[in-house]
Protein backbone atom coordinates (compact mmCIF):
# COMPACT_ATOMS: atom_id res chain seq x y z
CA UNK A 1 0.00 0.00 0.00
CA UNK A 2 1.55 3.27 -0.85
CA UNK A 3 1.94 6.17 1.77
CA UNK A 4 -0.79 8.33 0.39
CA UNK A 5 -3.82 5.25 0.63
CA UNK A 6 -2.43 4.43 3.60
CA UNK A 7 -2.90 8.17 4.70
CA UNK A 8 -6.95 7.69 2.87
CA UNK A 9 -7.58 4.57 4.76
CA UNK A 10 -6.20 6.03 8.13
CA UNK A 11 -8.70 9.37 7.51
CA UNK A 12 -11.25 7.09 6.84
CA UNK A 13 -11.72 4.86 10.26
CA UNK A 14 -10.64 8.14 12.04
CA UNK A 15 -13.37 10.67 10.35
CA UNK A 16 -16.01 7.85 11.15
CA UNK A 17 -14.57 7.45 15.18
CA UNK A 18 -15.67 9.07 17.97
CA UNK A 19 -12.95 11.35 19.28
CA UNK A 20 -10.53 10.20 17.13
CA UNK A 21 -6.68 11.15 17.50
CA UNK A 22 -4.96 10.35 14.06
CA UNK A 23 -0.89 10.23 14.39
CA UNK A 24 1.58 10.42 11.87
CA UNK A 25 4.83 8.82 13.54
CA UNK A 26 8.38 10.36 13.28
CA UNK A 27 9.31 9.30 9.91
CA UNK A 28 9.80 10.52 6.51
CA UNK A 29 6.51 9.86 4.01
CA UNK A 30 6.31 10.51 0.31
CA UNK A 31 3.10 11.21 -0.28
CA UNK A 32 0.96 11.90 -3.69
CA UNK A 33 -2.10 14.44 -3.29
CA UNK A 34 -4.43 13.13 -0.74
CA UNK A 35 -8.00 14.76 0.04
CA UNK A 36 -9.38 14.36 3.78
CA UNK A 37 -12.80 14.94 3.67
CA UNK A 38 -15.96 15.60 5.44
CA UNK A 39 -17.93 15.54 8.35
CA UNK A 40 -16.61 13.52 10.14
CA UNK A 41 -18.49 11.63 13.09
CA UNK A 42 -17.25 13.91 15.77
CA UNK A 43 -14.35 15.90 16.92
CA UNK A 44 -10.55 15.01 15.47
CA UNK A 45 -7.31 15.74 16.07
CA UNK A 46 -4.43 14.96 13.75
CA UNK A 47 -0.89 15.28 15.03
CA UNK A 48 1.96 15.20 13.16
CA UNK A 49 5.08 14.27 14.38
CA UNK A 50 6.87 13.30 11.33
CA UNK A 51 7.82 14.43 7.32
CA UNK A 52 5.52 14.97 4.99
CA UNK A 53 6.80 15.12 1.82
CA UNK A 54 5.20 15.51 -1.29
CA UNK A 55 5.82 13.54 -4.40
CA UNK A 56 7.73 15.41 -7.22
CA UNK A 57 6.16 13.54 -10.30
CA UNK A 58 4.36 15.91 -11.91
CA UNK A 59 1.73 13.30 -13.45
CA UNK A 60 0.81 12.46 -9.81
CA UNK A 61 -1.34 15.76 -9.91
CA UNK A 62 -3.11 15.24 -13.14
CA UNK A 63 -6.87 15.36 -11.54
CA UNK A 64 -6.26 18.41 -9.78
CA UNK A 65 -2.73 20.89 -10.48
CA UNK A 66 -3.76 22.86 -7.49
CA UNK A 67 -4.10 20.93 -4.39
CA UNK A 68 -1.51 18.33 -2.96
CA UNK A 69 -3.16 17.98 0.80
CA UNK A 70 -6.74 19.16 1.41
CA UNK A 71 -8.92 19.02 4.22
CA UNK A 72 -12.45 19.42 3.04
CA UNK A 73 -15.26 20.38 5.09
CA UNK A 74 -14.23 19.45 7.97
CA UNK A 75 -15.86 21.08 11.36
CA UNK A 76 -14.20 21.20 14.83
CA UNK A 77 -10.53 19.91 13.57
CA UNK A 78 -7.13 20.19 15.19
CA UNK A 79 -4.13 19.61 13.40
CA UNK A 80 -1.12 19.55 15.51
CA UNK A 81 2.28 18.50 16.28
CA UNK A 82 5.07 20.11 15.38
CA UNK A 83 6.43 17.77 12.41
CA UNK A 84 6.93 19.07 8.72
CA UNK A 85 4.72 19.24 5.73
CA UNK A 86 7.20 19.39 2.52
CA UNK A 87 5.90 20.70 -0.70
CA UNK A 88 9.25 19.41 -2.33
CA UNK A 89 8.64 22.92 -4.96
CA UNK A 90 11.77 22.48 -6.96
CA UNK A 91 10.67 20.89 -9.87
CA UNK A 92 7.40 23.25 -10.08
CA UNK A 93 9.38 26.37 -8.98
CA UNK A 94 11.35 25.06 -12.26
CA UNK A 95 8.77 24.98 -14.37
CA UNK A 96 7.31 28.27 -14.01
CA UNK A 97 6.92 30.85 -16.36
CA UNK A 98 7.95 33.84 -13.94
CA UNK A 99 11.59 31.57 -13.50
CA UNK A 100 11.45 30.96 -16.85
CA UNK A 101 9.84 33.20 -19.32
CA UNK A 102 9.61 30.36 -22.35
CA UNK A 103 7.19 28.57 -20.57
CA UNK A 104 3.23 29.29 -20.50
CA UNK A 105 2.02 29.54 -17.15
CA UNK A 106 0.19 27.26 -15.39
CA UNK A 107 -1.31 26.26 -12.07
CA UNK A 108 0.74 24.53 -9.44
CA UNK A 109 -0.40 22.88 -5.99
CA UNK A 110 -0.86 24.81 -2.74
CA UNK A 111 0.88 22.59 0.05
CA UNK A 112 -2.06 22.71 2.77
CA UNK A 113 -5.44 23.05 1.91
CA UNK A 114 -8.07 23.72 4.12
CA UNK A 115 -11.78 24.20 2.19
CA UNK A 116 -15.17 24.78 4.11
CA UNK A 117 -13.72 23.59 7.27
CA UNK A 118 -15.49 25.12 10.84
CA UNK A 119 -13.88 25.52 14.11
CA UNK A 120 -10.53 24.87 13.25
CA UNK A 121 -7.26 25.13 15.43
CA UNK A 122 -3.89 24.61 13.16
CA UNK A 123 -0.66 24.94 15.80
CA UNK A 124 2.92 24.15 15.77
CA UNK A 125 3.72 23.01 12.33
CA UNK A 126 6.34 23.56 9.63
CA UNK A 127 5.24 23.89 5.90
CA UNK A 128 8.27 24.44 3.74
CA UNK A 129 9.12 24.50 0.12
CA UNK A 130 5.71 24.50 -0.80
CA UNK A 131 4.81 24.13 -4.95
CA UNK A 132 3.29 27.21 -4.60
CA UNK A 133 1.24 28.93 -1.82
CA UNK A 134 2.03 26.96 1.28
CA UNK A 135 -1.38 27.28 3.81
CA UNK A 136 -4.35 28.26 2.36
CA UNK A 137 -7.60 29.09 4.79
CA UNK A 138 -10.48 28.87 1.67
CA UNK A 139 -14.27 29.52 3.22
CA UNK A 140 -13.70 28.65 5.90
CA UNK A 141 -14.94 29.61 9.19
CA UNK A 142 -13.89 30.04 13.58
CA UNK A 143 -9.91 29.21 12.52
CA UNK A 144 -7.21 29.60 14.95
CA UNK A 145 -3.53 29.44 13.77
CA UNK A 146 -0.19 29.60 15.28
CA UNK A 147 3.24 28.58 16.20
CA UNK A 148 4.03 27.98 12.57
CA UNK A 149 7.27 28.04 10.60
CA UNK A 150 6.93 28.51 6.78
CA UNK A 151 10.21 28.98 4.60
CA UNK A 152 10.88 28.18 1.32
CA UNK A 153 13.73 30.31 -0.81
CA UNK A 154 13.53 33.32 -1.81
CA UNK A 155 13.34 32.66 -5.80
CA UNK A 156 10.73 30.62 -5.63
CA UNK A 157 7.65 31.86 -7.26
CA UNK A 158 4.13 32.33 -5.39
CA UNK A 159 5.00 31.01 -2.53
CA UNK A 160 2.94 32.74 -0.52
CA UNK A 161 2.79 31.74 3.14
CA UNK A 162 -0.61 31.99 4.50
CA UNK A 163 -3.24 32.51 1.94
CA UNK A 164 -6.83 33.78 3.25
CA UNK A 165 -9.73 34.08 1.34
CA UNK A 166 -13.76 33.45 1.79
CA UNK A 167 -13.16 32.98 5.22
CA UNK A 168 -14.33 34.82 8.64
CA UNK A 169 -12.85 34.49 11.99
CA UNK A 170 -9.51 33.79 11.60
CA UNK A 171 -6.85 34.54 14.12
CA UNK A 172 -3.28 33.72 13.18
CA UNK A 173 -0.49 34.31 16.13
CA UNK A 174 3.14 34.00 17.06
CA UNK A 175 4.16 32.78 13.46
CA UNK A 176 7.31 33.21 11.42
CA UNK A 177 7.30 33.37 7.71
CA UNK A 178 9.98 33.77 4.86
CA UNK A 179 9.11 32.86 1.12
CA UNK A 180 9.61 33.93 -1.98
CA UNK A 181 5.98 35.94 -2.28
CA UNK A 182 3.43 37.39 0.39
CA UNK A 183 4.08 36.23 3.91
CA UNK A 184 0.38 36.75 4.50
CA UNK A 185 -1.90 37.43 1.26
CA UNK A 186 -6.03 38.10 2.10
CA UNK A 187 -8.14 38.55 -1.03
CA UNK A 188 -11.92 38.85 -1.22
CA UNK A 189 -14.84 37.37 0.66
CA UNK A 190 -12.61 37.61 4.28
CA UNK A 191 -13.93 39.34 7.33
CA UNK A 192 -12.64 39.26 10.95
CA UNK A 193 -9.22 38.60 10.17
CA UNK A 194 -6.33 39.35 13.15
CA UNK A 195 -2.93 38.66 12.73
CA UNK A 196 -0.76 39.04 15.79
CA UNK A 197 3.44 38.82 16.36
CA UNK A 198 4.22 37.69 12.67
CA UNK A 199 7.60 37.71 11.75
CA UNK A 200 8.04 38.18 7.89
CA UNK A 201 11.12 38.25 5.49
CA UNK A 202 12.35 37.78 2.83
CA UNK A 203 9.40 37.78 0.97
CA UNK A 204 6.80 40.53 -0.79
CA UNK A 205 5.18 41.49 2.84
CA UNK A 206 1.59 41.22 4.02
CA UNK A 207 -0.87 41.96 1.81
CA UNK A 208 -4.34 42.71 1.01
CA UNK A 209 -4.82 42.46 -2.24
CA UNK A 210 -5.93 41.41 -6.11
CA UNK A 211 -9.64 42.52 -5.03
CA UNK A 212 -12.26 42.89 -7.64
CA UNK A 213 -10.81 41.46 -10.73
CA UNK A 214 -12.90 40.21 -13.71
CA UNK A 215 -16.86 40.55 -12.97
CA UNK A 216 -17.27 39.54 -9.04
CA UNK A 217 -17.30 42.17 -6.32
CA UNK A 218 -15.30 42.71 -3.63
CA UNK A 219 -15.32 42.42 -0.02
CA UNK A 220 -12.85 42.26 2.58
CA UNK A 221 -13.53 43.86 6.10
CA UNK A 222 -12.41 43.37 9.48
CA UNK A 223 -8.43 42.84 9.02
CA UNK A 224 -6.24 43.95 11.66
CA UNK A 225 -2.24 43.36 11.70
CA UNK A 226 -0.78 44.04 15.29
CA UNK A 227 2.35 43.32 16.16
CA UNK A 228 4.80 42.26 13.25
CA UNK A 229 8.51 42.67 12.10
CA UNK A 230 9.09 42.99 8.44
CA UNK A 231 12.91 42.75 7.27
CA UNK A 232 14.04 42.77 3.82
CA UNK A 233 10.58 42.36 2.29
CA UNK A 234 9.53 43.75 -1.12
CA UNK A 235 6.80 45.30 0.41
CA UNK A 236 5.37 45.93 3.95
CA UNK A 237 2.02 46.77 4.67
CA UNK A 238 -0.31 46.57 0.99
CA UNK A 239 -3.35 47.24 -0.19
CA UNK A 240 -3.45 46.18 -3.62
CA UNK A 241 -6.70 46.61 -5.89
CA UNK A 242 -7.15 45.41 -9.49
CA UNK A 243 -8.06 48.54 -12.22
CA UNK A 244 -11.93 47.78 -12.99
CA UNK A 245 -12.68 45.83 -10.12
CA UNK A 246 -15.75 46.77 -7.45
CA UNK A 247 -16.12 46.11 -4.37
CA UNK A 248 -15.09 47.50 -1.24
CA UNK A 249 -11.58 46.87 1.31
CA UNK A 250 -13.23 48.69 4.67
CA UNK A 251 -12.03 48.79 7.98
CA UNK A 252 -8.32 48.05 8.07
CA UNK A 253 -5.84 48.61 11.19
CA UNK A 254 -1.99 47.85 10.70
CA UNK A 255 -0.38 48.96 14.04
CA UNK A 256 2.72 47.91 16.07
CA UNK A 257 4.68 47.30 13.03
CA UNK A 258 8.27 47.49 12.70
CA UNK A 259 10.01 47.96 9.71
CA UNK A 260 13.94 47.22 8.68
CA UNK A 261 14.93 47.71 5.12
CA UNK A 262 11.61 47.33 3.59
CA UNK A 263 11.33 48.77 -0.18
CA UNK A 264 7.70 49.83 0.35
CA UNK A 265 6.80 49.94 3.63
CA UNK A 266 3.35 51.70 3.08
CA UNK A 267 1.53 51.22 0.10
CA UNK A 268 -1.98 51.38 -1.11
CA UNK A 269 -2.36 51.11 -4.83
CA UNK A 270 -5.38 51.09 -6.72
CA UNK A 271 -3.84 50.66 -10.13
CA UNK A 272 -2.50 47.28 -9.21
CA UNK A 273 -1.98 45.23 -12.69
CA UNK A 274 0.51 42.19 -13.44
CA UNK A 275 -0.23 42.39 -17.36
CA UNK A 276 2.20 43.82 -19.61
CA UNK A 277 0.01 46.84 -21.04
CA UNK A 278 -2.67 48.43 -18.76
CA UNK A 279 -4.99 50.94 -19.38
CA UNK A 280 -6.74 53.17 -17.08
CA UNK A 281 -10.03 52.35 -15.86
CA UNK A 282 -12.81 54.57 -14.30
CA UNK A 283 -14.70 51.71 -12.13
CA UNK A 284 -12.06 50.75 -9.06
CA UNK A 285 -12.50 48.96 -5.29
CA UNK A 286 -13.14 51.56 -2.80
CA UNK A 287 -10.37 51.45 0.06
CA UNK A 288 -12.10 53.26 3.61
CA UNK A 289 -11.38 53.28 7.25
CA UNK A 290 -7.45 52.11 7.04
CA UNK A 291 -5.48 53.17 10.49
CA UNK A 292 -1.54 53.11 10.67
CA UNK A 293 -0.38 53.47 14.16
CA UNK A 294 2.64 53.07 15.59
CA UNK A 295 4.81 52.01 12.56
CA UNK A 296 8.33 52.66 12.60
CA UNK A 297 12.18 51.46 10.61
CA UNK A 298 13.66 52.15 7.92
CA UNK A 299 12.74 51.94 4.08
CA UNK A 300 14.96 50.62 1.28
CA UNK A 301 13.45 52.70 -1.47
CA UNK A 302 13.07 56.56 -1.81
CA UNK A 303 9.52 56.63 -1.10
CA UNK A 304 8.37 55.10 2.05
CA UNK A 305 4.37 56.20 1.97
CA UNK A 306 2.57 55.50 -1.41
CA UNK A 307 -1.17 55.75 -1.50
CA UNK A 308 -1.71 55.87 -5.01
CA UNK A 309 -5.54 56.15 -5.26
CA UNK A 310 -8.25 56.19 -7.68
CA UNK A 311 -9.56 59.05 -9.51
CA UNK A 312 -13.14 58.12 -9.84
CA UNK A 313 -12.76 56.31 -6.14
CA UNK A 314 -10.27 58.12 -3.89
CA UNK A 315 -9.30 56.54 -0.29
CA UNK A 316 -11.26 57.61 2.10
CA UNK A 317 -10.73 57.61 5.67
CA UNK A 318 -6.75 57.09 5.78
CA UNK A 319 -5.18 57.78 9.45
CA UNK A 320 -1.73 57.93 10.02
CA UNK A 321 -0.92 57.89 13.78
CA UNK A 322 3.04 57.83 14.71
CA UNK A 323 4.25 56.91 11.79
CA UNK A 324 7.90 57.35 11.38
CA UNK A 325 9.72 55.56 8.34
CA UNK A 326 13.48 56.69 7.43
CA UNK A 327 15.98 55.99 4.60
CA UNK A 328 18.36 52.99 5.31
CA UNK A 329 20.92 54.69 3.78
CA UNK A 330 21.30 57.39 6.40
CA UNK A 331 22.85 59.94 4.15
CA UNK A 332 19.10 60.63 1.90
CA UNK A 333 15.81 60.84 2.79
CA UNK A 334 12.59 59.32 3.05
CA UNK A 335 9.70 60.33 1.10
CA UNK A 336 5.77 59.93 0.74
CA UNK A 337 4.14 60.42 -2.40
CA UNK A 338 -0.56 61.00 -2.23
CA UNK A 339 -2.71 60.70 -4.78
CA UNK A 340 -6.40 61.02 -4.56
CA UNK A 341 -6.58 60.23 -0.71
CA UNK A 342 -8.96 61.63 2.39
CA UNK A 343 -5.92 61.42 4.98
CA UNK A 344 -5.23 62.41 8.26
CA UNK A 345 -2.36 62.80 10.27
CA UNK A 346 -1.91 62.79 14.22
CA UNK A 347 1.14 62.49 16.41
CA UNK A 348 4.36 62.14 14.77
CA UNK A 349 4.06 61.21 11.29
CA UNK A 350 7.54 61.68 8.98
CA UNK A 351 7.30 61.51 5.82
CA UNK A 352 4.74 63.65 5.39
CA UNK A 353 2.24 63.80 2.04
CA UNK A 354 3.44 67.02 0.46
Amino acid sequence: MGCFQAFEKAWEEACSSKGAVLVVPKNRYRVKPVRFSGPCKSNLTVQIYGVIEASDDRSDYKKDDRHWLVFDGVENLLVEGGGTIDGNGKIWWQNSCKVDKDLPCRDAPTALTFYECKNLVVDNLKIQNAQQMHISFEGSKDVQVSNLSITSPEHSPNTDGIHVTRTQNIYITNSVIATGDDCISIVSGSQNVHAMDITCGPGHGISIGSLGSGKSRAYVSGVTIDGAKLSGTRNGVRIKTWQGGSGVARDIKFQNIEMQNVRNPIIIDQYYCDHKSCNEQRSAVEVKNVMYKNIKGSSASEVAIKFDCSKAYPCQGILLQDVILEREAEDQKAKALCYNVNLVEKGVVSPHCP
